[in-house]
């Protein structure tokens, strides 16, 4: 599985997740499709099968990213149907459709034909063969559609497009600032407590020390009057790309990412396996007194909790997997996970460093900037952690693969410590 393509609720209350799917390669080689999810309460799932595939001619090479919005009892899939033609294209100015498609489904599984609503001649002039990923709202008795773009001069935006029947579009504007990667991908426009804000991914971004350090970024921007200001980064970890974020029955905003990035130089040792990529918990996303944006794991997951402990944190101890660690912190510390993997704080600085790469894969160290530092929760199984820092300030997410039912933990500092086992989360797969 890539990257969550949808996540949206229907009458019944269920929620219905697609990801973009490779059922015929874990290294995302063969066709690109959509794979269903679908959940009573966000910890239990059951995946229901491949439901869209590259069929027609208007998306011969892959059913890429999009979003779903609900109309009365029907659910309309927006997405970008890819098509590369065969020639000696340099498939950025030409060789390359992008094709805006739509589908209806009234239960997530059965799907209506497809229809072509945009093709690269209906974007703006100055925009290369690289748009993709809609967003779509609604708002005073109109549509809305959000699209990244990369334009002819090599920089990215976001484009804004109105419907009043989901069918013809036309293009309002762009969101752009110059100099600040040559594309945007997944974009999403927020409103949280009354305040706007753009979520995307740009690519082409020149990497830091304390930012920017993947091959790809991924965060947001505060809109005033629609202009873009003040960029922080969702996730400042190894594995994360793509967020997607949905309103919950009961208003809340809820995020979910892909734990992984195209075009990274380490690996996943689950591809033996046949499956490499997995999704974040969902988030709930909420802002502070300064509107920054806080995320922190679903209020449903503590269900899965059992078995507190509060362990000597002068010596070593087992935890079993998977758990969720709270921590209470003061100065400077380290935390040791399996003698492998060091989390420390130092001089403001926070760091995730690997120092075995039998548990890495070709990670290496992550580091954010952090002012006072008072807590860190870290959801921890077999392939992955979530690191939480000052109640979702910040969020490192990593894959890490320590073999075992259990990790060792040790921490140097002043500190404390609670360990919740969890529970699985219930996946089922139908036949």
């Amino acid at each position: 599985c890539h990257r969550l393509q949808l996540t949206s609720i229907l009458a019944d209350a269920d929620y219905k997740a697609a990801v973009q799917y490779a059922p015929d390669s874990a290294q995302g080689k063969g066709k690109k499709c959509w794979g269903h999810y679908e959940s009573p309460d966000l910890l239990s799932w059951r995946f229901t099968g491949t439901v869209l595939y590259p069929d027609s001619p208007d998306d011969a090479t892959g059913v890429y990213s999009g979003s779903a919005i609900q109309d009365g009892d029907l659910l309309y899939l927006f997405y970008t149907g890819n098509v590369k033609e065969p020639g000696d294209f340099d498939y950025i100015k030409a060789g390359r459709q992008a094709n805006t498609i739509f589908v209806t489904t009234r239960d997530g599984h059965n799907m209506s034909e497809k229809t072509v609503v945009m093709r690269n001649k209906d974007y703006p002039a100055f925009c290369s063969c690289h748009v993709r990923d809609p967003k779509l709202w609604r708002q005073d008795g109109k549509w809305y559609m959000i699209q990244g773009a990369r334009t002819l001069e090599d920089e990215g935006c976001a484009l804004i497009f109105s419907s009043d029947d989901l069918i013809n579009w036309s293009y309002d504007r762009r969101i752009y600032i110059p100099d600040f990667g040559y594309m945007w991908e997944c974009p999403d426009l927020l409103n949280v407590d009354g305040r706007e804000y753009l979520s995307l991914s740009p690519q082409g971004v020149p990497h830091g020390e304390y930012g920017f350090q993947n091959v790809y970024s991924s965060g947001y921007f505060r809109l005033t009057d629609g202009v873009p200001t003040d960029y922080r980064e969702w996730d400042k970890g190894f594995d994360w790309y793509a967020p997607q974020t949905f309103i919950a029955p009961d208003g809340r905003l809820i995020m979910i990412g892909w734990m992984g990035i195209g075009d990274i130089p380490y690996t996943n040792p689950t591809t033996d396996l046949g499956w490499q990529h997995c999704l974040t918990v969902p988030r709930e996303i909420t802002a502070d007194g300064d509107g920054s944006l806080l995320q922190n794991p679903v209020r449903e997951l503590e269900k899965l909790r059992e078995d507190e402990t509060h362990p000597d944190k002068d010596a070593p101890f087992e935890i079993l997997l998977p758990s969720d660690i709270l921590i209470g912190v003061q100065d400077s510390f380290k935390i040791v996970l399996d003698e492998k993997l060091y989390l420390t704080y130092d001089k403001n600085v926070f760091s995730l460093k690997f120092t075995d790469d039998s548990i890495a894969f070709g990670r290496d160290v992550r580091k954010t900037i952090i002012q006072d530092l008072r807590e860190i929760r870290i959801l921890c199984d077999k392939s992955s952690l979530e690191i939480y820092l000052n109640g979702g300030e910040q969020v490192m997410s990593t894959r890490f693969y320590p073999g075992s039912e259990s990790i060792s933990f040790r921490c140097e500092g002043q500190v404390n410590v609670t360990v919740y086992k969890l529970k699985p989360m219930d996946i089922n797969f139908v036949d």
